[in-house]
């Protein structure tokens, strides 16, 4: 089938369910888009892991643990939809470097505390549910779609989780001085989870295909229209408001600008390029190889057991 071929019968409502309906092409972006969903979502857990232990409550500590059971199943739903389309996940999920993973640069962090990790879930997982939530209503490959439906429900819940943890958390003084430190370094960290801006994107398949439906600028908008007002509405201070004339949220400070990986803290008053922030996600964060080696640990342990039974 030829790409206009397959796009013709995309405009007429086609929905792809197995290999053979896609050209080279459209298998490659779903193959990028799953794998980078696969990372993205197994690799949110070892930051929660770092913290989830300082729960103030036995409450909060079971939902903590359930968000990671619900993000390990998203992922296990990424590899499944790989495996049916042929890739190696064994290859993919246990033998990959650490710096060849595909997840968000803001999941290379240990958290600093608890309110950290409702940061995370409000701010991170609100990312998760934008850009899924996307896929789910546009999306042109069925078995992604109907996935999604417990995935878009999922993502609502955790999010919903870190906004309670925050408004709780700005009631008292201390732990309010500790979201508004959480959130001078995760804002901008999930602006870029959406990517670069959309006059350098050099790949268009995704929404030729339709793998999704709005730009990487339209979906970090969508972001902003529902976390600038939460944190207003709850005392928080962000660099961004809503500006009346055009009717889009506005950044008060460069985008993209530099970041100090060992403060967390970002330089506004340096701001950067595109290009740059690129070079930072391929080099990785700090704990890049640590969370990596915690995911694959079990695979190897267990193939050194099966050597001794043998």
């Amino acid at each position: 089938m030829t790409k206009q071929e397959l796009l013709e019968k995309i405009k007429k409502g086609f929905i792809l369910e197995k290999k053979e309906d896609m050209n080279e092409e459209y298998f490659e972006a779903l193959r990028q888009t799953l794998t980078i969903v696969a990372d993205t979502e197994l690799l949110s857990v070892p930051p929660l892991l770092t913290v989830y232990d300082q729960a103030p409550s036995l409450n909060l500590k079971i939902t903590a643990l359930a968000v990671m059971q619900d993000e390990i199943g998203h992922a296990h739903i990424a590899w499944r939809l790989l495996k049916d389309l042929g890739e190696d996940i064994e290859s993919l999920m246990f033998k990959r470097e650490p710096n060849r993973w595909k997840n968000p640069y803001a999941f290379d962090f240990k958290l600093d505390n608890w309110i950290e990790l409702g940061v995370f879930n409000a701010f991170f997982d609100r990312a998760g549910y934008t850009l899924l939530g996307d896929a789910y209503k546009h999306t042109t490959y069925g078995p992604w779609k109907r996935a999604l439906v417990k995935v878009d429900k999922e993502e609502l819940f955790h999010l919903r989780n870190g906004e309670v943890i925050m408004r709780n958390a700005m009631k008292n003084p201390e732990t309010a001085k500790q979201v508004q430190e959480a959130v001078d370094w995760m804002f901008l960290m999930a602006l870029e989870f959406f990517g670069v801006a959309d006059n350098l994107k050099s790949r268009s398949a995704q929404l030729e295909y339709k793998l999704k439906g709005s730009t990487n600028d339209e979906l970090r908008q969508i972001w902003l229209s529902t976390a600038v007002p939460f944190c207003e509405s709850i005392g928080v201070k962000v660099p961004a408001h809503y500006d009346e004339k055009t009717g889009k949220y506005v950044l008060d400070v460069p985008f993209p600008c530099e970041f100090d990986v060992e403060k967390k803290k970002w330089n506004f008053d340096k701001p950067d390029t595109w290009e740059n922030v690129v070079k930072r996600f391929k080099a990785r964060g700090p704990q890049n190889k640590e969370f990596v080696e915690r995911v694959q640990r079990g695979f190897y342990e267990l193939e050194n057991l099966r050597k001794e039974v043998v």
